[in-house]
């Protein structure tokens, strides 16, 4: 992420590496820019440590909106979501 500096707000953390992950993604896709910061010990099969999730000051509000979302349980995936895909016709390469 270019253009990172000082106007950080830590906004998120956890002690789950793949949800930081997950979580990371989930906010760039609405657009937002996110710095991921691990304090991993262990070893990488294995790490241990919390994760941390920085924004720019002025994407804070929306990455709030996004994280709390995520908790509601807004992108949550169903059993119906999965029969949907299920019988979706497979996307072309076009």
């Amino acid at each position: 992420m270019t253009g990172m500096n000082d106007g950080l707000v830590q906004i998120w953390s956890t002690g789950d590496a793949m949800i930081a992950e997950l979580t990371r993604a989930r906010l760039e896709d609405a657009g937002i820019d996110v710095l991921l910061k691990s304090s991993m010990g262990g070893s990488n099969a294995y790490p241990v440590g919390p994760s941390y999730l920085f924004v720019k000051a002025d994407q804070e509000q929306d990455a709030r909106v996004v994280i709390a979302a995520i908790e509601s349980g807004a992108y949550a995936i169903d059993d119906d979501d999965v029969e949907e895909a299920e019988q979706a016709p497979p996307a072309s390469d076009a």
